[in-house]
């Protein structure tokens, strides 16, 4: 035998199985070998072990650990040159140095570097959970899981690819083809072993990362705008008295279904305090008055926050905090009272606002306490979104920030409950990390951390498209964290009752038309009547041969059209906030519908578009009434109704560097892209976010 264990280097992959006795690596090698027409290398021990038992009566002992060694990397090297495209290793030098340090507790330094050094593309670790069979050579059953994490903590050390193989026979053989199947394009796209180990454990696929790249290298395509869309022409106006009818219709059949109320909430309040920030960076408190500041940055928004200070919901307690950290506050001039106000307000020694996230924030004063947004969503929810005296309430939370809300929902529930005569759930989810995407550098590339990792951003809020879809309710109010009011609840719920009494209406009149075309043949007049509720009630366009296809024709479009989850949305007019608004929009298949576009999905070089985004006269104000089950009571896979093919390029800076990442379809943009739309005129008294804190001055707000 020829005592050499260097590895023959080749462009086939190789793929390791790896852990413990009894496993099932053999089945598994000989499973993958067959399926990719290949060959596999088998365990040379186990051949070598036998034939010393069978001729000697002995057992593996610490002298045979070297030729075992030996004679597995001669083996998988003749494997190799006969290998097609891969090879699946039964076992590798590693195994044999895990085993005699087990059994041994000492490895010769020889094997002990080989090891080490021998590479492969992957290693499974194929997990105990499998039935131990017992043969000739296998030493016991007890103890496996002691030892399975001896193997386990070797690929840690030693910084081995690998990932954990769990189940059945066939379920692993189904999980690891479709693994090495995703490595092969892995590694045919420029990434490392290191890098799919990454991206599998955040359930990244990689044609998922593909299309982020080529989004990010080729542009998503634009929006084609047809027109703004307005009142009577996509936009629906109620009187004082259709709000009235609608919310009470709404009223009466709410008892029968599941309300929900969708909050988005996990962003931290870093856009609030900008200004605030970037006064503290900026400003030198010993040469420069603060007057002599704004005026120099012409910082406006600094001068009313300034103005408003005793105004501000927050400002008793960082006040009541100056006074017990500085003994000497009152003796101090007027510009450092004010600067250490702010510098109190955003320091992570003190209040640090700007890393929180907004719903935990103070932002309504009241004769006794100070509420935050999460308060006042718990009180809308027994205003609007309870049905039996009972309401569900859904926040979506970075993991890190959920025990402050759960901090605050445990100090005020009852509280709340008591005054709405409402029993409130309350439950959190957080945006999955498999909707992130990955960050790459000026020059495209992938952007690593210092240790050479890939680095993720978040794949923002059109993410919790996949949060939404986890939860189960008839009807689900989507409004934003920060779109609260002060002491105002009974007039924003009936616009809110209003907008589900459209939804619950016309959710009523679809089912109606579905359950028919399930029970019977439609006649012409029922095709033509459907037709009509399409285009007046749901805006769908019908073609203009619509009426010239067969009857079957008529009713599978028909049906595919109304089967859809439905949205009922907001609409105020433009008073020059930034954010989206609702358009006539023509996809690359030439279908028309209606749907809310941010200015950056727009193609603003071109005159025509900016024309129509410049004539649009509402904006969206994400207040969203939204059925997502059928006619069948059945949930809709709500991921079947997005543009994929949507989404945002933005610029970051991370770790001093501009990065580049893509950014799912917003929530409320592509994200919903193919579901029924129903837009509605509500009063301005409905929108009151909070973007900058200078915003909790406005009247909305204050007491």
């Amino acid at each position: 035998m020829e005592k050499d264990l260097r590895q023959q280097k080749s462009s086939v992959i190789k793929i390791a199985l790896f852990g413990p006795e009894s496993t099932g690596k053999t089945t598994l090698a000989k499973q993958l070998a067959a399926h990719y027409h290949t060959v596999w290398t088998p365990e040379f021990a186990r051949d070598y072990l036998q034939e010393k038992w069978d001729k000697e009566q002995e057992i593996c002992d610490l002298s045979d650990m070297l030729p075992i060694a030996y004679g597995q990397v001669q083996l998988e090297n003749e494997k190799l040159a006969l290998a097609n495209k891969y090879l699946f290793c039964d076992t590798n030098l590693l195994v044999t140095k895990v085993f005699s340090d087990v059994y041994y507790n000492y490895c010769d330094p020889l094997l002990q570097k080989a090891a080490q050094e021998h590479e492969y593309d992957l290693f499974f670790l194929t997990d105990i959970d499998v039935p131990w069979e017992k043969d000739d050579l296998r030493d016991k059953p007890e103890g496996r899981e002691s030892v399975f994490e001896v193997f386990k903590q070797s690929l840690i050390s030693n910084n081995k690819p690998f990932i954990r193989l769990t189940g059945d026979k066939e379920s692993r053989l189904k999980k690891a083809i479709a693994i090495v199947d995703d490595l092969t394009k892995a590694k045919e796209n420029g990434f490392s072993s290191v890098d799919f180990v990454q991206l599998y454990k955040r359930e990244i696929s990689v044609d998922q990362i593909v299309k982020q790249l080529e989004f990010i290298q080729n542009g998503i395509c634009k929006t084609k705008l047809i027109q703004p869309a307005s009142l009577n022409n996509g936009i629906l106006k109620l009187s004082k008295n259709d709000f009235l009818e609608k919310a009470a219709f709404f009223e009466e059949n709410k008892q029968s279904l599941t309300l929900l109320k969708f909050v988005p909430a996990s962003g931290a309040a870093t856009r609030m305090f900008k200004f605030l920030i970037a006064f503290l960076e900026e400003f030198d408190l010993e040469n420069e008055t603060i007057n002599a500041y704004i005026n120099r940055k012409k910082a406006s928004r600094l001068s009313i926050f300034l103005v408003g200070l005793e105004k501000f919901p927050f400002f008793e307690a960082i006040n009541s905090k100056l006074r017990s950290e500085l003994p000497n506050f009152d003796d101090l001039e007027n510009d450092y009272k004010k600067y250490y106000f702010v510098k109190f307000l955003l320091s992570s020694d003190f209040f640090d606002f700007a890393n929180k996230p907004k719903g935990i924030l103070p932002f309504h004063k009241y004769a006794t306490n100070v509420a935050s947004p999460i308060e006042e969503h718990l009180y809308e929810c027994g205003y609007y979104s309870s049905s039996n005296g009972s309401s569900n309430l859904h926040f979506t939370v970075s993991e890190a920030h959920q025990s402050h809300f759960e901090e605050i929902i445990t100090s005020i529930k009852h509280k709340v409950e008591e005054e709405t005569n409402t029993k409130i759930k309350v439950t959190y989810s957080y945006q999955n990390k498999s909707t992130d995407s990955l960050a790459v550098d000026t020059e495209n590339k992938p952007f690593r951390e210092e240790n050479g990792e890939l680095v993720f951003r978040p794949g923002g809020h059109g993410a919790l498209i996949q949060n939404l879809n986890e939860l189960n309710a008839d009807v689900v109010f989507i409004k934003n964290i920060d779109n609260v009011i002060h002491n105002n609840n009974q007039k924003i719920a009936l616009y809110k009752n209003a907008l589900a009494g459209i939804l619950v209406e016309l959710q009523q009149q679809v089912f109606s038309y579905l359950r028919l075309i399930d029970a019977t043949v439609l006649s012409q007049e029922q095709v033509q009547e459907i037709g009509v509720f399409l285009r007046k009630k749901l805006n769908v366009q019908v073609a203009d041969d619509f009426q010239k296809g067969t009857v079957d024709d008529k009713i599978a479009f028909i049906k595919e059209a109304l089967n859809r989850p439905i949205r009922v949305c907001g609409m105020v007019k433009n008073e020059g906030e930034p954010g989206g608004g609702p358009f006539w929009v023509q996809n690359k298949e030439g279908r028309i519908s209606l749907q809310i576009v941010e200015s950056a999905q727009i193609d603003l070089s071109d005159k025509e578009q900016k024309r129509i985004h410049n004539a649009a006269t509402y904006f969206n104000p994400v207040d969203l009434v939204c059925g997502i089950k059928n006619y069948k009571n059945e949930k809709f896979n709500l991921a079947q109704f997005v543009d994929h093919n949507s989404g945002f390029i933005v610029d970051k800076i991370c770790m001093g560097q501009n990065i580049k990442a893509y950014e799912l379809p917003g929530l409320w943009n592509g994200a919903m892209d193919n579901w029924l739309t129903v837009f509605v005129e509500v009063p301005l008294l409905t929108f009151n976010p909070v973007k900058i804190v200078n915003d909790l001055l406005k009247p909305a707000h204050q007491s």
